[in-house]
């Protein structure tokens, strides 16, 4: 499995968050290669008429797949919840850095299907630009694009060439028509606790200037935390199934 690229961030991040996804993906590739060598000897032993060592050796490359799914499942959850925490996005927006292909797919779908559910006209989808990529190539891109072309959505490249904008709808992917939607964070920082045991302050991006008042700004913050909590709930039981060959992380 290749990794394309480092920074899986879309924001500053401490060294203990960054490390802490690090550790996770290390972890499910160091299992996928266990895993793949299992199944090698398994085929050899059975080639050469050993079928119990051959069946051992399978079941030990099951159980190593078993765990390769399960730190990709973690470090997927620890990423989107890192990219999409409150203060981080606008209420219309999904940040998809550091997914793999598979897992940003699962991911978008669910999440048009949240937002058509709750009335939403349309959305902004952070891809990223490639910077940090392999050669700067960007593969979420493409699969969002792919996404908005089977659910019948009009899309387009925004301005920032990083973003996504998708019209839910059916109609034209025209932003000159689109809602004038920004959102700011509280004016106070917020800090968080991380598994590595750091602690990280919010930023907010630059368009996003428009300050709600406090109360409003509260409901929008506990709209959006439940639907994060929705996304990721819904979503990584099924990216599960489509992992089980280790695949490209994409910025």
């Amino acid at each position: 499995m290749s990794h394309m690229g480092h920074r899986a961030f879309n924001h500053e991040q401490s060294q203990d968050t960054e490390a802490e996804y690090d550790r996770l993906r290390d972890l499910a590739r160091q299992e996928a290669s266990k895993r793949n060598s299992c199944f090698q000897r398994s085929q050899e032993a059975y080639t050469s008429g050993d079928g119990a060592r051959a069946k051992e050796l399978s079941e030990q490359g099951k159980a190593h797949g078993r765990k390769m799914e399960e730190y990709n499942k973690q470090a997927s959850e620890f990423i989107f919840r890192e990219n999409n925490a409150e203060g981080r996005v606008a209420p219309d927006t999904i940040d998809l850095h550091g997914q793999f292909v598979e897992e940003a797919e699962e991911i978008l779908e669910e999440r048009i299907r949240y937002a058509k559910n709750h009335g939403q006209t349309h959305l902004h989808v952070i891809v990223g630009k490639g910077n940090h990529s392999a050669n700067h190539v960007q593969k979420i891109k493409p699969r969002v694009e792919q996404v908005c072309r089977e659910l019948g959505l009009q899309y387009a490249t925004e301005e920032n060439a990083g973003r996504i904008y998708v019209n839910l709808t059916g109609g034209p992917a025209d932003m000159s028509q689109a809602p004038a939607h920004h959102y700011q964070q509280p004016h106070h920082q917020q800090q968080q606790q991380y598994p590595g045991g750091g602690q990280q302050q919010s930023h907010q991006y630059p368009q996003q200037q428009q300050q709600y008042p406090q109360q409003q700004q509260q409901q929008q913050q506990g709209g959006n935390q439940n639907e994060l909590e929705e996304v990721v709930n819904a979503v990584l039981p099924r990216i599960l199934r489509k992992l089980e060959k280790a695949c490209c992380v994409v910025m």
